[in-house]
């Protein structure tokens, strides 16, 4: 979608205000996109905000019948996940401390759902096309595929997107 120079100055202000949590300089990359079909009228306006941030990838999507009203809660979601993601860098920094320095302390009680892996799968990769990793995982069911891209000898993975076309993603 074509983004006037208002809405692109009001972004600028709004991004901006919202990275003031983080005292390192952030990029963030806001991307626009204008629905055509008259179905999705209730959510015409998407609004996708993008930025790497200490070291992990933060990402929200709003979707509004206005532009700026999804814009607006755009921001909202990234400052809230800005400000998680603070907190967290933060509490485990103090967390290493307590057990550092005071090994009897009390456990405080957190907020936060700690992260943890339920259950690990080993399987072996093999080299194949980006295409034959697409017809896998339509055959697993599954909404990711990992595999060796046999192309570009590396690591890749094939994802699911929202509107069902699929997404590639691959190291530099």
């Amino acid at each position: 979608m074509t983004v006037g120079r208002e809405l692109t100055t009001l972004a600028e202000e709004k991004v901006i205000h919202a990275v003031r949590i983080f005292d390192d300089a952030v990029y963030a990359d806001v991307e626009f996109t204008a629905e055509q079909n008259p179905r999705l009228s209730a959510e015409r306006y998407r609004v996708q905000i993008t930025s790497n941030v200490a070291g992990s990838m933060i990402r929200v999507e709003s979707a509004e019948a206005d532009d700026r009203a999804a814009l607006e809660v755009a921001v909202d979601m990234y400052e809230r996940q800005l400000r998680r993601h603070k907190e967290r860098l933060i509490g485990r920094g103090r967390r290493s401390e307590k057990h550092l320095n005071a090994p009897t302390a009390v456990v405080e009680e957190q907020d936060d759902v700690e992260l943890r892996i339920d259950r690990v799968k080993r399987f072996v990769v093999k080299p194949m096309s980006p295409e034959e990793a697409a017809l896998q995982m339509e055959l697993l069911g599954h909404s990711f595929f990992l595999f060796l891209n046999a192309e570009s000898d590396t690591y890749s993975v094939l994802y699911r997107r929202r509107g069902g076309s699929l997404g590639l993603i691959e190291p530099q």
